[in-house]
């Protein structure tokens, strides 16, 4: 008998994050990955280079000290929330924990790509419900929904389109969806997403069983390189997670920086404040040179270029990657026609603003 993983593993395409280097450049203006533009809280980067000396020692396992910090700055109970190696861990443990086979995991048509993964990596069905104007739809999410349902994955905001669904619309998805379905809000952009109608779901999580929010340290942070993420979730979930998850799943040194990094709220504010200038500023830019735009309320913008092959999206890549600048290709996404453009510091957009002028001749 021939030794062969569980079906529809080999047929997932394994997620590829965005890339940090170009041949032929020393330095590269990376703009792929939505990375944090002013990178981490040096409070967090003090942290770290403190534990540096007892990095011989295992972490807490229970994530203790995060745990109240993140509970006293949202709010929330620290003991329904569950610590990860980032949000992607969680997100995998939560369909391992709820799906199988025979069953179906849900999501929208532009959604992250770790969904499908996730739901093929346990043996479940991967779904799909179509978006409207590149924003989740409520009313096709629940068209999908039936007795097979076992997890809704929804990203709010959504990466990589930048759209939100507002509160009201997400508790109508929560008020509709039966007890045996989670949804599974995946929050990794609420930082960023100053809209007086948003909210990252955790009121919902209160009121909820069925209802688990995920947060990153990868983005606003500006930690993607110590892997760190979290859940809030019910007692129940929560008992699930921790049944589940590895007994040291995260490192000290990630511990330490996201301790310090939570508490550094001038440095939060700052860089949120930073991502609202450029952000507006790029989206003007794109529109003087005739782009579209997706009007975002993350830290990236997902542009449209034309059908014309000199000027699509895929000759726009090769052209930026010729001016040592690297953005993210959507076709994988469902979006050929699109790059995603993370915003950086002022220096960078700018130079991406004039490389993207040089290339359309305006």
């Amino acid at each position: 008998m021939t030794l062969t993983p569980r079906p529809g593993i080999l047929d997932l395409v394994p997620y590829k994050g965005g890339e940090s280097e170009l041949a032929g450049f020393k330095t590269v203006i990376k703009l792929a990955s939505n990375e944090g533009a002013l990178g981490p809280s040096p409070k967090a980067i003090a942290a770290l280079q403190e534990m540096a000396g007892s990095m011989h020692r295992y972490p807490d396992g229970g994530a203790t000290r995060l745990r109240q910090t993140l509970g006293a700055r949202f709010g929330l109970d620290p003991e329904r929330i569950v610590c990860g190696a980032g949000s992607d861990e969680l997100l995998h443990l939560l369909a391992q924990a709820y799906a199988g086979p025979e069953n179906e995991v849900l999501y929208s048509r532009h959604g992250f790509l770790i969904y499908p993964i996730a739901a093929t990596a346990c043996g479940a069905k991967p779904v799909i419900a179509e978006e409207e104007n590149l924003t989740a739809s409520v009313d096709n999410l629940l068209a999908k929904v039936n007795e097979r349902t076992r997890v809704l994955f929804l990203a709010n905001p959504n990466n990589p389109t930048g759209t939100y669904l507002p509160a009201a619309e997400v508790k109508r998805l929560r008020d509709n969806l039966p007890d045996h379905v989670l949804l599974v809000i995946d929050a990794a952009y609420a930082e960023y997403a100053g809209r007086g109608d948003y909210t990252s779901g955790a009121e919902l999580v209160e009121t909820s069983k069925n209802v688990v929010m995920t947060r990153t340290f990868s983005k606003i942070y500006a930690m993607g390189g110590l892997r760190l993420g979290w859940a809030y979730c019910s007692a129940e979930v929560a008992d699930v997670l921790n049944r589940l998850r590895g007994p040291f799943n995260v490192s000290s040194a990630a511990l330490e920086a996201g301790h310090a990094a939570i508490e550094d709220t001038v440095f939060v504010e700052a860089s949120r404040r930073h991502n609202d200038v450029w952000r507006a500023w790029f989206e003007a830019e794109m529109v003087r040179l005739g782009l579209s735009v997706t009007p975002s309320v993350c830290n990236f913008v997902l542009v449209r270029f034309p059908d014309e092959p000199a000027h699509n999206a895929a000759a726009a890549d090769a052209y930026l990657r010729g001016k040592g600048i690297i953005v993210r290709a959507m076709a994988s996404y469902g979006l050929p026609h699109s790059l995603r453009v993370t915003i950086g510091r002022e220096d960078e957009m700018k130079a991406l603003s004039s490389a993207l002028a040089e290339f359309l001749g305006a």
